[in-house]
């Protein structure tokens, strides 16, 4: 039996899905619905959406549209972007979304994340922190769609989020992000020694190889990828695809 976590994320822009390469030039993949629709008949374990538009934007999310999509979920949905108030959770909660996924909204308000974990429960709350090196290589918290610099170490912060209660934390290289070279073994490793919340590896993954190095070497309890799941050979064509489940047993814990 697969223990560990192999989920696709999907960035939602609109009414469509995107792909980022560092958080910038988003590219059409297709319609979200229809993303959905073929990832359940590939039996995915666990899905993640976010809206890549909705703080930036200053929007909460599109209530409708996440209704339309979890309608159609056979799996574990999580859903995050323009979450700022736990009236929001509760109706997204009630759409049908498992977890909701905290970035900006947790950074500025840490007693949201407090108050979330204690009135819905820890295991419904992911926490989202997007990385990336300075200059100086030095990891610092970005916010806001990778926007705004925080200049907030990262390990520090995910402390403080396992304190306040967070359930799974959601770790994105901006520096990685859409470019399949591999995950960011290094802070992932350091990561893990330091809190003992469930760490989900995003940014970067490319192939089945990068996974498997995340988890053994780095000790993530589950992996996520955009780009490997959206796109098929160099070109990068549009093919909504998922390895099967014999392939996965074979190479993951």
């Amino acid at each position: 039996m697969l223990k560990t976590r192999v989920i696709p994320s999907l960035l939602l822009r609109g009414r469509g899905l995107y792909k980022t390469r560092q958080f910038k030039d988003p590219k059409y993949v297709g319609d979200p619905v229809n993303a959905v629709k073929i990832f359940n008949e590939k039996e995915v374990d666990e899905l993640i959406l976010l809206d890549i538009s909705a703080t930036a934007e200053k929007k909460e999310p599109d209530f409708g549209l996440v209704e339309e999509i979890a309608s159609e979920c056979f799996m574990p949905l999580s859903y995050g972007g323009g979450v700022t108030t736990i009236e929001q959770m509760r109706r997204l909660y009630r759409l049908g979304v498992e977890k909701i996924s905290l970035n900006t909204a947790a950074f500025t308000d840490r007693r949201l994340v407090e108050v979330a974990c204690r009135t819905f429960g820890s295991s419904s709350v992911i926490v989202s922190i997007d990385t990336k090196s300075s200059l100086f290589g030095k990891r610092e918290v970005w916010i806001n769609g990778g926007r705004v610099n925080t200049k907030e170490d990262p390990l520090r912060y995910a402390e403080q989020l396992a304190r306040l209660g967070a359930g799974e934390i959601l770790v994105n290289s901006i520096d990685r992000d859409g470019t399949m070279s591999g995950y960011d073994i290094v802070f992932l490793r350091m990561l893990s020694a330091r809190v003992g919340v469930p760490i989900i590896a995003c940014g970067g993954a490319g192939s089945l190889e990068h996974m498997q190095e995340a988890v053994t070497e780095a000790g993530v309890t589950a992996v996520a990828a955009g780009s490997m799941f959206v796109f098929h050979g160099r070109h990068r064509a549009v093919l909504i695809n998922y390895p099967a489940r014999a392939v996965l047993e074979a190479r993951l814990p």
